[in-house]
């Protein structure tokens, strides 16, 4: 009865008016326990990956890193240790790669696997380095001959968008590129840029990463406000978003589009819609502190248990975790 009530309010528009100073300490407090809940389970799921296999992964180690980045402006001390054996990881794993990744090659997953890797290097504190810089090489060689860069796998929702391809690419030769790189860079994020003005997005994880893509790419602010307009439109009377039209809401298409129009500077954590999507976020999550989402996608892999819950739908699960998380923290953030 108290979920209805909340969702009824919701739709209403009449949950969340201005708040009181005690109404705004005690949803702060529900919001902080859901990410002391949730920490320790992205925790066990970084853990859990870099002792069973020697590859890096998107779900169990950038999205992890992706929260742990979020904790201090939250007041939290993030794993300094465990960012650090994370990073040693990734690092070691570009490293061996390092000549395939010199000469445009790369590696399972490509461009996704070689972005979400520098992002979470990044986010980890990495400075550049010849491994580092031989992956934007890559970059800059990996289909130099398209307008933009192309999504290799189909693993929905994360690993099927050209959009978040995209946005890892041009984030990564931004972050890490040389200055003797620079003008190829800069041509390069020219082309993309062009692409993503002139391509609309369908699904969810479309139109949050395009987002994201024209914030990296500096578009301008009627652009944005557009693009973060396509994303708001998606948004249920729950306050959530669903991965795409007909399909039902779910944590990770809602974390993704909140934290895209709160990065992108669309959306501020105190605006009504922001509210409405964490109350929902803090209403889907379970007992367990975690997420739950069912897989859309076809495993290629040999199965194994990281240590987070949902079996076989454990890793688009950390996915939805670390996205939700991070969500969290951006409400939390001073």
């Amino acid at each position: 009865m108290k979920r209805i009530l909340t969702l009824t309010l919701l739709v209403l528009g009449l949950g969340w008016g201005p708040l009181s100073g005690e109404e705004k300490e005690s949803r702060e407090t529900r919001v902080r326990a859901a990410v002391e809940k949730s920490l320790p389970l992205l925790l066990k799921a970084a853990q859990g990956h870099v002792e069973q296999k020697s590859c890096f992964a998107c779900h169990n180690q950038a999205l992890p890193m992706l929260a742990w980045s979020r904790m201090k402006a939250a007041g939290l001390a993030p794993p300094e240790k465990e960012i650090k054996k994370q990073s040693d990881f990734i690092l070691e794993f570009l490293g061996k790669n390092r000549e395939r990744f010199q000469s445009g090659q790369g590696t399972g997953g490509q461009a996704d696997t070689a972005g979400y890797a520098m992002l979470t290097l990044e986010l980890a504190g990495v400075k550049p380095n010849e491994t580092t810089s031989a992956v934007v090489e890559y970059f800059l060689k990996h289909q130099a001959g398209e307008p933009h860069w192309k999504a290799t796998s189909n693993r929905p929702p994360s690993e099927a968008s050209n959009f978040t391809t995209n946005y890892l690419a041009l984030r990564a030769i931004r972050v890490w590129g040389a200055a003797r790189q620079k003008e190829r860079i800069e041509k390069r994020k020219n082309q993309v840029k062009q692409w993503l003005e002139n391509t609309p997005g369908k699904e969810t994880e479309d139109l949050a990463f395009r987002l994201l893509g024209l914030k990296e790419c500096q578009a301008g602010d009627n652009i944005l406000e557009s693009a973060g307009k396509k994303i708001l439109e998606k948004q249920q009377a729950s306050g959530g978003w669903a991965q795409k039209d007909g399909m039902e809401v779910d944590p990770y298409a809602t974390a993704t589009a909140l934290a895209a129009l709160h990065l992108s500077g669309t959306l501020k954590s105190e605006d009504k819609r922001f509210i409405q999507g964490v109350e929902f976020l803090l209403q889907e999550q379970k007992a367990d502190g975690s997420w739950m989402v069912k897989s859309r996608s076809k495993p290629f892999q040999a199965y194994y248990e990281s240590g987070f819950p949902h079996g076989k739908d454990q890793f688009i699960s950390v996915a939805a975790s670390g996205w939700g998380t991070t969500v969290l923290l951006l409400a939390l953030a001073k």
